[in-house]
Order: structure tokens, then sequence, then C-alpha cells
């Protein structure tokens, strides 16, 4: 009797890497010390005491057990729409958001919005990972974009636009990026969205990091624009700023016609989001902005004291740093990244993720999520990375 078949196009989209580098250690016997993992990028502190206690009532709220609002609750959407208007210098209103079950969903619903099987998506390489799976279960195209380490692993403008092609429907920026941590100047986010206008190509900028940004500043004036609506969406996650992960949380910024569209990917694909931490994140947005600020400037201290401790390592070169993570380049002539992250996991409790995890032509990194860790964690990394005996598979 023969098997019944599974859909080819998953099976064809490569596992995800994150469970890949962890089975890795599990071979680890626990000889350098304690095992130290900077795999994933979470908030390495819990989120404070007064919003627990505001998630714990509204999960016993009955009022939340129903269904909500496909776009989420009024209030969150009203207090992200102020919150984006003061940070941004720009007006924008709740109409214009849509609050979604976690980010990696909502970069589904809009690109199952802007592009339809054998179209094409943008990504600049590396590349986070999940939006190159999400576009593969989709039947799109993810179309690498190579950016380069001698330019800060910053998209070149002129670049870009000479590799679109007939079926490119998007263009995807990730600023702070992951997994880089590199930070696109604003000149360099206003040519490509002027590109993308010139050529009728949507631009999705993905900022789940803003709130790391090391100068608190807006990164770009493209809200400024009236007609914004008409070619760009913006998506955000609470999930790091608020450190809540677990409630998977998101949100997606776009209006007009898309936004038209959206209500139908919103209703289909969650019907809404988890209405407990909305009704707490309500409160969140404008209650704990001293306290983001606080942890946007203890992001930094650790990451200038992962550069301090990598200093003693100078055959390891930190290619980019910012928000979450470093991206490293391995010392030359040796073993390829992805052996070299087996090696680390197994036998030195060193967790890191390869950079071909993130795209072509990236077997000479390593991303390093330092977010997730404490600085003792953190002075102990060049240890395992310089052990006398060179990493090999």
């Amino acid at each position: 009797m023969p098997s019944p078949s599974l859909s080819p196009r998953v099976g064809a989209t490569a596992a995800p890497p994150i469970p890949a580098a962890r089975s890795w250690a599990a071979r680890y016997s626990g000889g350098a010390g304690p095992a130290i993992d900077l795999t994933q990028a979470v908030p390495g502190y819990p989120p404070p005491d007064a919003l627990l206690e505001r998630l714990a009532h509204a999960a016993g709220d009955a009022t939340f057990a129903g269904y909500g609002p496909i776009d989420g609750e009024p209030a969150l959407r009203e207090a992200l729409a102020e919150d984006l208007s003061r940070f941004y210098g720009a007006p924008l209103g709740a109409g214009s958001v849509a609050i979604t079950a976690g980010c990696n969903l909502a970069f589904t619903m809009v690109m199952t919005v802007l592009a339809g099987t054998g179209e094409a998506v943008m990504l600049p390489t590396p590349w986070y990972f999940n939006h190159r799976m999400a576009l593969e279960l989709l039947g799109i195209a993810a179309q690498p974009f190579e950016t380069r380490a001698e330019d800060g692993f910053v998209p070149d403008s002129e670049r870009l636009e000479a590799a679109l092609t007939p079926r490119t429907r998007a263009v995807v920026l990730v600023s702070p990026n992951n997994p880089t941590g590199a930070v696109y100047p604003p000149e360099i986010i206003a040519r490509i969205a002027g590109m993308c206008r010139r050529r009728g190509i949507w631009l999705v900028i993905d900022e789940t990091y803003r709130d790391f940004l090391p100068s608190g500043a807006a990164p770009h004036a493209l809200f400024h624009d009236p007609d914004w609506q008409d070619g760009m969406v913006h998506l955000y996650s609470f999930a790091k700023s608020y450190c809540i992960p677990g409630h998977r949380v998101g949100a997606i910024v776009g209006g007009g016609a898309f936004r038209e569209q959206l209500l139908k990917l919103l209703d289909t694909f969650q019907i809404c989001a988890p209405r407990a931490a909305q009704s707490a994140l309500s409160w969140a947005v404008p209650a704990l902005t001293d306290w983001r600020a606080g942890n946007r400037r203890l992001m930094a201290h650790r990451a200038e004291a992962f550069r301090q401790a990598m200093a003693g390592l100078p055959d390891w070169r930190i290619d980019a740093q910012g928000a979450y993570f470093a991206y490293l380049r391995l010392p030359e002539h040796g073993p390829d990244a992805m052996a070299v992250a087996e090696t680390l996991a197994a036998e030195r409790g060193l967790l890191t993720l390869p950079g071909p995890f993130f795209g072509p032509g990236q077997s000479r990194h390593l991303r390093v999520a330092f977010a997730n860790a404490g600085e003792p964690s953190l002075a102990a990394v060049p240890g395992r990375l310089g052990m006398k005996d060179p990493p090999v598979a």
C-alpha cells in the first residue's frame, strides 16, 4: 500500500538552524566549563515585575479568553502608533497598525500579500534564515543580494538596483541587522526606498531591534513621506524590547491597498493575536519607555565588553556588531564555519551559529548573540575560541 505523500515544497526547505546547533551541544561533556549558548536572540534579563503582574492578571481575566479584533486590541494599536509617532517624528495612526502573533508570522503574512508563487523577494545576505524559509514555504524565490564585510554589511543601493529582476516584487531590509548587527545609515535606507518607489517595488523594513539602536535616535525619515503607505511596510516585534518572546506579539505597520488585503491574512492565519499579552503591552508601551532605554544602554555595554574581550584574540575579527549580535570572521586558513561551529559546541560547550545558515558566501563567519549572556559568560568566550587545539570536525 503506497504511503500518502507530503508537500515537496516543505520537504525541500532546510531544517531550522538553532535546533541543529543545539544537537551538536548534546555531545558536550562539560570539560571546558558550563555551556555558553549564544545561538538564539533572547533577552538575557527578565521582564519587569509590573509587566509580569499585568500579564498574570490579564491571563486570568475572562474578557481575554474569547476572540478579539483580527487586527489587534485597539488600546495596543493606539499605544504603538503613539510610540512610533514620537520615535520617528511623524504622525502615525492606529489605523495603520495591525498586531500579529509574533513577527515571524507578520513577515509571512506580508510576503503572502506582496508576492505570489514564482515571483521573487530580494533578501540581502547574510539574511535572517526564517525569512528565507518563509519565502521557500510560500513558493516565492528568495533572491540573495550580497552585502560585503568591507562595506560593514550595509547594502550598496546602486548594486542592489542593478540586481533587480522582472520577478522582484519586494526588497527586505533588516536594521539593526540579524545576523550581523549592522545598522544601515539613514541615507542608504532613503536611497533604497527611493529606488523601490521608482521601480514600483515594495520596501519591507524589519526593525525588530530598533529599541537597541546605539544612538536611540530615529533610523530613517521614511514615515515623513505623506505617501509612505503606497510602497512601504514596517515590521516590529515586542519580544526583545519587552522580554516576552514566549507571548508571541508583533506588529505590521502599513496602509492603503496593502492593508485591505492584509486583513484577509490576519483573519485566516491567526484570527487574533494573544489577547492577554496585548492587554499588558498596552500599558507597557508608554509606561516602560525609560526601562527600554536602560536596556538599550545595557546592550551597548555588553557589546563593548564583548569587543574588549575579543581584542585578545587578534586572529578572530569582529566584522560587524550591533543590537544583539556580533558577526565573527574565522581565522584564515582554518576549517570552515560549519566545522568550527560544530566542534565549538560539541567539544568546548560554546554554541554559535555558522554563517552558511544565513545564506551563500558566509562560510568564514559565525554569528554570536551576545544579548542573552552576562558579562562573565562573554568574558569566557575568547578562552573557548582560543583553546590550544584548533577546532576540527
